[in-house]
């Protein structure tokens, strides 16, 4: 039910099919994020039409609202959303995490005050798959503590400790066969940590294993280490997901490392601030330039707004504070990340990924590649799997 078969590898990155029960999605993927049961300002359909696969959606914030019973009376969340496609939920680590004071860890859960109301909330490994399963999603996550950067080593190793004991509790309460539950790797930005983890979770054999606790205020040279240093230890014949992360360039350093799956919420959140992504780096349509510009966006994509739309005329609509303006930015935004990643897998069914992710990144980063991509690049040229 949850067949990953890799069709094409270069160097470390690689291409592949993952097999869901609603449907077989193509590898490196980027998922949109639906917190709550919608990509903002995005239809269904319009997810459709630019070639989304599978979409995000939140534990946290779907059992505080409207509740998981009411998604479940819709048949899970493609009946509730209406999106046919496959889901993936997270289980609502990083939410408690980004509480701060409000919420309380201890060892058999989180106990938070709600966003929405203030009432207490207790969200414990069980609940969070019984939550998920009553959700739908083809993927759920186990549920892990996301530790904030900075934080003490201490305090880290304790955490990813604690996580494989609730991965255990996670494992132990499922009874969906249709749902593939993930683990999570955790241990900040050390390697030794990142070792303890993955030594206490690859025994659990899920269907395939994420990359957690990066892309939470840790520099990018910093966090690439931890993910060369994680994804080569992964199991070669499962999906690795890094969570969380979706700006382009770190889409494009992720697949030379070997990651399948991506997500953020960063190409509708800086659509709705009114910029838009290209090979050249990120358009800014409040300035002054755009306003008289009579080509799109990108003369290379696509999407509904390249299409139609002149830079000048979305301009106007955004200083005419007009909703279709972070519309059509977020699915312009979106169509570019899955094209980004489209690409990528073209290149490498070709053998050609490291120039043409070289090439990409001279033209992204106007010829000033940032030496932690390079070695990124650097270190996915080297196909053999890593041990210990």
């Amino acid at each position: 039910m949850f067949e990953f078969e890799i069709q094409y590898r270069d160097g470390r990155a690689r291409t592949a099919t993952f097999q869901t029960p609603r449907g077989k999605v193509q590898t490196p993927m980027f998922m949109p994020v639906g917190t709550q049961g919608t990509v903002k300002g995005i239809s269904p359909q319009e997810l459709l039409d630019i070639g989304s696969q599978m979409v995000l959606g939140n534990t946290y914030h779907l059992m505080l609202r409207p509740g998981e019973k009411l998604v479940q009376a819709h048949g899970g969340l493609p009946g509730f959303t209406a999106y046919p496609g496959p889901f993936l939920t997270d289980s609502g680590g990083f939410q408690v995490m980004s509480l701060g004071h409000m919420r309380k860890i201890t060892e058999e859960g989180v106990t938070f005050k709600s966003h929405i109301d203030g009432s207490t909330v207790i969200l414990t490994p069980e609940r969070s798959t019984e939550v998920q399963e009553a959700l739908g999603a083809d993927v759920i996550m186990a549920f892990d503590e996301c530790p904030p950067y900075p934080a003490e080593r201490e305090y880290i190793r304790r955490s990813l400790e604690r996580t494989i004991r609730w991965l255990e509790r996670c494992h132990a309460v499922k009874t969906r066969e249709d749902q593939a539950l993930f683990a999570i790797v955790q241990g900040g930005v050390h390697s030794d940590l990142r070792r303890l983890s993955l030594d206490l979770t690859l025994p659990y054999e899920t269907p395939g294993f994420a990359i957690g606790g990066l892309a939470v205020g840790e520099s990018k040279e910093e966090m690439y280490p931890a993910v060369a240093f994680t994804a080569a230890r992964l199991p070669e014949g499962k999906p690795r997901y890094l969570m969380g992360v979706g700006h382009p360039e770190d889409l494009v350093a992720g697949i030379a490392l070997g990651v399948d799956l991506f997500d953020c919420v960063y190409p509708t959140r800086t659509g709705r601030f009114g910029y838009a992504l290209t090979d050249d780096g990120r358009l800014n349509m409040n300035s002054s330039a755009p306003r008289t510009q009579l080509q799109p966006i990108d003369g290379d994509c696509g999407c509904y707004a390249c299409r139609h739309y002149t830079r000048a005329y979305l301009a106007h609509l955004i200083r005419a504070e007009e909703m279709l303006a972070p519309r059509m930015l977020s699915l312009h935004n979106l169509r570019y990340l899955h094209r980004l990643v489209e690409r990528a897998r073209a290149a490498i069914a070709a053998g050609t990924f490291q120039p043409w992710a070289q090439a990409w990144a001279e033209r992204y980063f106007r010829h000033a590649v940032p030496a932690w991509f390079q070695a990124a690049l650097s270190a996915g040229e080297k196909a053999e799997a890593v041990a210990g």
